[in-house]
């Protein structure tokens, strides 16, 4: 990775994405989306991380997050390897997974390709941290963040998409808590 795209100052909030291998629609179901949730709700309880905002969308999630324990880096190498086992778990023994077969040939192929995970990977192994160090940074990437689903043609208006932060920074109670900026 780019010295550019590291986190210096664990002080400023950082705009991050991270992507599923090949840029999979894995986050199709909402047993896959509630494995993330719930890694990310453990990072904030137990590992400090703040979540100023966030969208998952199928193939990759955008945050703008911050820390007050641990290192940045530290969390999101936490929270990627966590939620990869959880949900290799859940992919190889989910009923009704249509996709089962084909995933896991993706998934192991990719893991057999990088010498860092051996026989499975599911993210992608950069997260391209932004340090986000003004207002119009926030604003351009909290607009850009929540914008994804509308462009993507999930949703018509940003607020009505689930697993997003923008639904908080209307006025409204989403699914994790976000420390709105």
């Amino acid at each position: 990775m780019s010295r550019a795209y590291k986190f210096k100052d664990q002080t400023k909030p950082y705009f991050i994405t991270f992507a599923i291998v090949n840029w999979i629609d894995l986050f199709t179901r909402s047993c896959y989306c509630d494995i993330f949730l719930e890694s990310i709700r453990f990072c904030q309880e137990r590992k400090g991380l703040i979540v100023y905002a966030w969208v998952l969308m199928p193939s990759h999630v955008h945050m703008i997050i911050g820390t007050k324990e641990n290192a940045m880096q530290d969390i999101l190498r936490d929270l990627k390897s966590f939620t990869s086992r959880k949900l290799k778990e859940e992919i190889y023994n989910h009923p009704k997974e249509s996709r089962k077969d084909w995933l896991i040939r993706m998934f192991e192929s990719a893991g057999r390709k990088n010498g860092n995970n051996g026989s499975w990977q599911l993210w992608q192994q950069n997260n391209h941290p932004i340090e986000l160090w003004d207002t119009y940074m926030i604003e351009n990437k909290l607009h850009y963040l929540h914008k994804n689903p509308v462009a993507s043609n999930i949703v018509f208006r940003a607020e009505d998409y689930v697993y997003s932060s923008a639904i908080d920074y209307a006025g409204e109670k989403g699914l994790l808590h976000v420390e709105l900026l």
